[in-house]
């Protein structure tokens, strides 16, 4: 096998490996920010996508909580966002786009300095809206 056709092999293998890695809102007790939060709101099904005009509120590196139109969604990054419970900031690599999606790719940037701590990616978007 060659590296032209190993190349799209390699592609659709990690795309698929990503797909299936949806993972659940809290699989433990959430912090209890969170759970104020969530507080009288039911989960629905997970959503790839949101307004880019949902407030965001960052909990922990691994929990990031979005509010709009009285959803709150809850964002688990895969495998964290290091840094920013230490003040750092998210900055987006995606333009000309209203919607934050599963898979977008933000850079964790200290923004005193504008030095980046590496970055991290968007999984599924968790709805939690109130009962009734």
């Amino acid at each position: 096998m060659n590296l032209r056709t190993a190349s799209p092999l390699i592609a659709t293998a990690l795309l698929s490996a990503g797909a299936s890695t949806a993972q659940p809102a809290y699989p433990v007790a959430p912090p209890p920010e969170v759970a104020r939060a969530l507080e009288g709101r039911t989960p629905g099904a997970p959503v790839n996508c949101i307004s880019h005009r949902a407030k965001m509120h960052v909990v922990d590196d691994w929990t990031i909580l979005f509010r709009d139109r009285g959803v709150v969604y809850v964002q688990r990054p895969y495998g964290g966002c290091h840094g920013l419970a230490n003040g750092m900031s998210l900055i987006r690599d995606q333009f000309g786009t209203t919607q934050l999606c599963r898979g977008d790719i933000n850079q964790v940037v200290d923004l005193r300095t504008g030095f980046g701590t590496g970055a991290c990616s968007y999984s599924e978007f968790i709805p939690y809206r109130k009962a009734g």
